[in-house]
């Protein structure tokens, strides 16, 4: 059975995976909750403990890319589990997703699925 400290948000939001500064990867924010979040991607070149960095836009929001660190916690072969804890970010940008994730669910601002590109 797992417990969790704070309830998740589900949803799909597509986001950019960095390590060291570099995109290295896309995926989608599975879901969500203050303390973490479910990347799906095909990316998984990822250690537990590992920090990494997500990229990702909310479309209402005008602050343009939202970052934020989380460690490895857990990895699977969709994907893997992030924690924030221990890493400095923004609780803004954090709230912002999980609400936006609350609202919008599993599609995007105009109803259709989008993706990121690395270039």
């Amino acid at each position: 059975m797992e417990h969790r400290l704070s309830q998740r948000i589900e949803g799909q939001l597509p986001i950019l995976v960095y390590k060291k500064g570099m995109p290295v990867g896309t995926g989608k924010i599975r879901d969500a909750s203050r303390r973490g979040v479910f990347v799906t991607t095909d990316y998984n070149d990822v250690r537990l403990n590992q920090a990494i960095e997500l990229a990702f836009r909310l479309p209402e929001i005008a602050d343009g890319q939202q970052t934020l660190t989380a460690h490895v916690v857990r990895r699977s072969d969709n994907g893997f589990g992030l924690d924030f804890d221990g890493a400095e970010n923004n609780a803004r940008a954090i709230f912002a997703l999980i609400l936006w994730l609350n609202e919008h669910g599993h599609a995007t601002h105009d109803g259709h699925q989008s993706h990121w590109e690395i270039h």
